[in-house]
């Protein structure tokens, strides 16, 4: 038994040294995703600074990038949802994301545990109730649930799949 394992060691040992790294991405199903999230749950938020946020500041400009269809600006990056809600980051403060009424009210603040993919996301009401976690796999992807674990939603570039894979809303978006 030693002699076989000597022999395997030396074989090891004389393989060549610049060979191929292989290279991958991380990729999630969705019961992968849901017990990613369900390992840790953020459930502290800053709520001095979600009152900061209560109205968009930018209000009426958002609206009129909305109808013009550019949502990366100087300071923030847009996101318009077909249900009138719309989100905005703001790039001093990237681990947030502020999600408005169509009256660019605050319904909604996402604090995310990073900003490289992929990344867990928890969102919440201004006082504080978790409504949603979300892990961003990439740019395209995204999977949704509730604070128990049920899936909402599986975003897949602009459209949001339901667990029967009917599409449940979409969105406008460039990063």
């Amino acid at each position: 038994m030693k002699r076989i394992l000597l022999i395997l060691i030396i074989i090891l040992l004389h393989l060549p040294a610049n060979a191929e790294v292989l290279e991958g991405g991380v990729s999630f199903d969705v019961n992968s995703a849901r017990e990613e999230l369900l390992k840790y749950s953020d459930n502290k938020i800053d709520k001095t600074l979600a009152e900061s946020f209560y109205r968009d500041y930018y209000y009426k400009e958002n609206q009129a990038y909305k109808l013009s269809a550019n949502t990366t600006l100087k300071n923030r990056v847009l996101a318009f949802f077909s249900d009138t809600t719309y989100g905005v980051m703001y790039n001093a403060i990237p681990l947030y994301v502020w999600y408005y009424s169509k009256d660019g009210n605050l319904i909604y603040m996402e604090k995310k545990d990073s900003t490289e993919y992929p990344y867990k996301a928890y969102k919440y009401t201004p006082s504080g109730l978790l409504m949603n976690m979300s892990l961003r796999v990439s740019k395209e992807e995204t999977f949704v649930y509730t604070p128990a674990g049920k899936l909402i939603a599986h975003w897949i570039g602009p459209n949001a799949y339901d667990e029967d894979n009917n599409i449940i809303m979409t969105r406008e978006y460039k990063e």
